[in-house]
C-alpha cells in the first residue's frame, strides 16, 4: 500500500473537457478526453492511449449523478450529490465511500466505511484552468480517485 500524489490539470484550449493527469514527478499517468454526449462523458486512457474507464453524467436528475465504468463498460459504481445545506456531500455507491467538500467546494476528502481517509483533493485557485492536487492513500485507488474528482468537478461546473 503506497501513497500516491497526482496532479490534475484541465486543458485550456479544447472543445470538450480534456485533462492531463501527472504523477508528482511530471510523468503522465492518465489522459482524459471529453466526448460529445448529453451531459458530461469523460473517457480515461493510460499514458499509452489504452482505455481505462469512463465517467458519464446521468441526465434528467434533480442533483448531479455520474456513473463510473471500467474499460470494458462494466459499471464500477455511481457518484451522486446528496442534499445538504452547508457543504457538498457526495456518495459513491460501489464501495460505501463518502466524499465531503468544504463550504466553497474547492477541497474534497474521501472516506471509507470505517472512516479512514482514502484520498484528499485540493483545487488550486487563481489558475487559468481547473487544477487539482490529489493524494491517494493506496496507489491502487488512483484511477477511481481521478474518476471521483472528474465527476465532482463536472458537477460543480455544470450546475
Amino acid at each position: 500500500m503506497t501513497a500516491v500524489k497526482i496532479l490534475f490539470k484541465q486543458r485550456i484550449f479544447s472543445w470538450f473537457d480534456s485533462y492531463d493527469i501527472y504523477d508528482e514527478w511530471g510523468g503522465t499517468l492518465f489522459t482524459v478526453r471529453g466526448k460529445p454526449a448529453w451531459g458530461h462523458k469523460l473517457e480515461i486512457e493510460d499514458a499509452a492511449g489504452r482505455p481505462l474507464g469512463t465517467v458519464r453524467e446521468e441526465i434528467l436528475t434533480l442533483l448531479p449523478r455520474f456513473a463510473l465504468y471500467d474499460a470494458a463498460g462494466r459499471p464500477l459504481g455511481m457518484i451522486r450529490r446528496e442534499w445538504s445545506l452547508f457543504h457538498p456531500i457526495y456518495t459513491l455507491d460501489c464501495n460505501g465511500w463518502e466524499v465531503r467538500g468544504n463550504l466553497l467546494a474547492w477541497d474534497y476528502e474521501v472516506f471509507d466505511p470505517a472512516g479512514q481517509l482514502v484520498m484528499a483533493a485540493h483545487k488550486e485557485l487563481f489558475r487559468w484552468s481547473d487544477t487539482y492536487e490529489i493524494e491517494v492513500a493506496d496507489g491502487r485507488d488512483a484511477l477511481i480517485a481521478v474518476m471521483i474528482v472528474l465527476a465532482i468537478d463536472a458537477a460543480q461546473c455544470g450546475r
